[in-house]
């Protein structure tokens, strides 16, 4: 009895001390989702080549070979390419945030998340989060390239800045359309399958890399209320790199402003949609 007695006293005393479990916020939980990626990415480096080289790649080819053939009246051809660029670049974020989250449901990492005590938001919040600073990277680098080639912002500081901001918000609009889409398909090859068929269309049916004024009417008019069009408008007019464009669809005559809208209207409509299709497919 003694020794019964004593063991069960040895649990009890274990039981007794066994560390707290403290409720965590949503943005601590976040926020550790976002040091996860970040250390997953610095393991894996190469996962970095589609915000380092893709964005090198890129600039140049556009700026030496078409720009040879390609006459922007009132700016420079780089001036004009690389907020377009950029545009670009924040558009496919979607990838990056979608093939990822598919990958981690097929492995099965995220059912090892729905067996700790956090909120199910925090994943995907920290996951675009860790997206949007992995995006940030190709801005930096596709920035320096850009000062290499005679790209500069003719604005003020304060303008520089916004330009950088519209481009970071719009870029956490379309990583809520990644987490939809990388939520909503089973595998990283209909991501990616799906994703190229919308995403490079819209990418390149924009001013992103030509004027749309030589565009047939119909064409330019669907050019020029694309959301891109307005963010690579909003950059060019902040950066001082093209004309203002008062006579085009009225997203162009007010760039900034329309950028700021699309932004938040895409993170409106898709973050809840986003936040259902995982909760559904994590039910499962």
């Amino acid at each position: 009895m003694t020794s019964e007695s004593t063991t069960a006293a040895a649990v009890s005393d274990r039981t007794v001390n066994r560390p707290e479990i403290r409720p965590t916020s949503l943005w601590r939980q976040s926020g550790l989702m976002v040091w996860r990626n970040l250390i997953y990415t610095k393991r894996m480096p190469e996962m970095l080549s589609d915000v380092t080289i893709q964005p090198i790649m890129f600039v140049l080819l556009f700026a030496f070979v078409f720009g040879a053939a390609i006459d922007v009246p009132g700016a420079s051809y780089k001036e004009f390419l690389l907020p377009g660029i950029m545009g670009q670049t924040m558009m496919f974020t979607a990838f990056i945030v979608a093939s990822g989250l598919t990958g981690d449901l097929e492995k099965g990492i995220i059912d090892r998340f729905r067996s700790l005590p956090i909120q199910r938001s925090s994943v995907l919040v920290g996951r675009a989060l860790a997206s949007l600073l992995h995006s940030s990277i190709g801005i930096v680098v596709m920035a320096v390239t850009g000062l290499l080639i005679g790209w500069r912002i003719r604005t003020n500081l304060i303008d520089g800045i916004v330009g950088f901001a519209l481009v970071l918000l719009f870029g956490f609009g379309m990583i809520w359309f990644g987490i939809l889409v990388g939520s909503w398909l089973r595998t990283i090859e209909a991501v990616n399958g799906f994703l190229f068929s919308t995403l490079f269309p819209l990418s390149f049916l924009s001013n992103a890399f030509v004027p749309t004024e030589p565009m047939p009417n119909w064409l330019e008019t669907i050019a020029e209320w694309n959301p891109m069009s307005s963010l690579v408008q909003a950059l060019r007019v902040s950066w001082g790199n093209g004309p203002e464009m008062p006579d085009a669809a009225l997203p162009l005559q007010h760039p900034v402003l329309s950028t700021v809208i699309w932004s938040l209207a895409l993170t409106a409509v898709f973050a809840p949609f986003a936040l259902r299709a995982y909760t559904r497919r994590t039910s499962d």
